[in-house]
Parts: C-alpha cells; sequence; structure tokens
C-alpha cells in the first residue's frame, strides 16, 4: 500500500517533526502499521461520521489524531495534529 499526505497532512507532520518528535515517532509506528492492517490495531481505530464520513482515526494522544482515508491501493494522511478540523 502507498502512503501519500494531504497539504494539511504534510504541514501537521512537519510541524510534528519540529515540535514534538517523541510523538511523530510514535506516528511512524502507527503509519507502519495502518499500512498492514487500516482498520484494526492500536490508537483505537474508528470510522468518521457526519462530514468526515470515509475517513479513519487512530489516537496519537488524548489531544492529537492521526486521521486518514484507504482507497484500494493507497493510504492518505488527512491529518496527523490536534483534533478533527
Amino acid at each position: 500500500m502507498k502512503l501519500s499526505f494531504t497539504p494539511n497532512g504534510w504541514a501537521d507532520y512537519l510541524w510534528l517533526q519540529a515540535h514534538e518528535p517523541k510523538l511523530l515517532r510514535k506516528l511512524h509506528r502507527l503509519l507502519d502499521e495502518c499500512l498492514r492492517a487500516p482498520f484494526e490495531g492500536t490508537g483505537k481505530p474508528e470510522p468518521l461520521k457526519h462530514e468526515y464520513a470515509g475517513f479513519w482515526s487512530r489516537r496519537l494522544t488524548a489531544e492529537h489524531r492521526l486521521v486518514y482515508a484507504v482507497d484500494d491501493d493507497a493510504l492518505t494522511v488527512i491529518a496527523c495534529r490536534s483534533h478533527y478540523e
């Protein structure tokens, strides 16, 4: 499965890289897991509802979430900082 980022997802990734290196390592572990099994595993994966229908979320911390979409052969990171925005 291929990994890609939206512009907002990439900006969040760069922010974590600059400000939260420990959290970035956790994000890397979650992304590796998502690429293998996008709908199960750690971080309490859950499908989002309403305007976010079609996206999935996993917990990074109590404050931060990984939000992603899964297509046939790609996982796209929508956001990886803060709650759903």
